[in-house]
């Protein structure tokens, strides 16, 4: 793609063309030195447009039915006369590097709705359940217009918690009868839940789902928030049958607005977005330093794994040399 499309596509994906905004995001995921240089005019052009969009992270443990909720939440949203976007991750291969991306075939009824947009990505290397790219694509949806924007963590695990970093709220999906599950999780994404949600409370497992919310609702008062005084809300559900997901929504929807009109949404973000700033500067470097190594760095890199395969030197060791001569070639002929 060159530039003179991306000049194309900005007033594409303003107008609210999903064509124009699959390829964008397609864009911006690609690794090519020259995509990259496309993206940041995308975003160039996109950046005075302010994002308003509701962003809502979905994890929890794997066969918690978190596809299934968000379909049936967004159908709800759709019937409220909100535009839905969905932006999922699916795990990849560390052997291959490919992923199934079947997050889509799940979600058939919101992904052919006009008004809705599903897009599975691949999580490649990144890990905390995210995509490296899902920020962008969701500044992305938000120039699209669309008003509410899910993000489904990969779910292969530990419950993911790099989507309370990327996210306005937080949904934590669990199972009925799951008590060993909070041992499991990470400290961090229980602290950033707004909601608890205990999946298939239906049928035979209802009581036990009653019981088990009642349960964690007696652990989530003894949790300290990291910001603010919300209590964690934890609710019975069943995604399968639609029951008590119009009071899930509407619960979001409360405690966004709740958040916009006291300021915590403004700093949550500004928040973000020097957390974002940092981890690009942390890519950037990565990238330039591991560019050198097919430039300058090749002998020297098989010369010291020979080291610490031999036992002469640590890995820790080994990587400062490594670092300290990709800078001095780089800048030491500046000094």
């Amino acid at each position: 793609m060159r530039s003179l499309q991306s000049n194309l596509l900005a007033p594409a994906i303003q107008g609210g063309d999903r064509t124009a905004l699959a390829r964008a995001i397609t864009l911006v995921e690609s690794q090519l030195t020259s995509d990259r240089r496309d993206t940041e005019i995308l975003f160039e052009q996109l950046l005075p447009v302010k994002g308003d969009s509701v962003r809502i992270g979905v994890t929890g443990v794997p066969g918690a039915g978190k596809s299934t909720l968000i379909e049936q939440l967004g159908i709800q949203a759709l019937g409220m006369g909100y535009k839905v976007a969905v932006l999922t991750v699916d795990p990849s291969s560390q052997q291959s590097g490919g992923s199934i991306l079947a997050d889509k075939t799940r979600m058939t009824r919101l992904a052919g709705h006009p008004q809705a947009f599903v897009r599975p990505s691949p999580a490649g290397n990144a890990r905390g359940g995210v995509a490296t790219r899902t920020r962008e694509c969701i500044y992305l949806c938000e120039a699209a217009g669309f008003d509410l924007v899910f993000v489904e963590t990969v779910g292969v695990g530990q419950v993911e918690l790099a989507v309370a970093g990327i996210t306005d709220i937080v949904l934590l999906m669990l199972l009925p009868g799951g008590g060993d599950e909070l041992q499991k999780m990470k400290s961090g994404v229980i602290e950033s839940a707004d909601f608890l949600l205990i999946n298939k409370a239906d049928r035979e497992m209802r009581d036990v789902a009653l019981s088990t919310a009642s349960d964690y609702q007696q652990v989530f008062r003894l949790i300290r928030r990291p910001r603010g005084n919300d209590i964690v809300d934890v609710l019975a559900i069943s995604a399968l049958e639609n029951q008590g997901l119009r009071d899930v929504l509407q619960k979001v929807i409360h405690l966004y607005q709740k958040r916009c009109e006291s300021g915590e949404l403004s700093s949550r973000r500004e928040d973000q977005t020097k957390a974002w700033l940092w981890q690009s500067i942390k890519e950037t470097l990565e990238e330039s330093i591991l560019g050198d190594l097919s430039d300058v760095g090749t002998g020297t890199m098989a010369r010291l794994e020979k080291d610490v395969v031999d036992g002469r030197m640590t890995a820790s060791v080994a990587a400062r040399h490594f670092i300290d001569h990709c800078l001095e070639y780089r800048f030491g002929e500046n000094r």
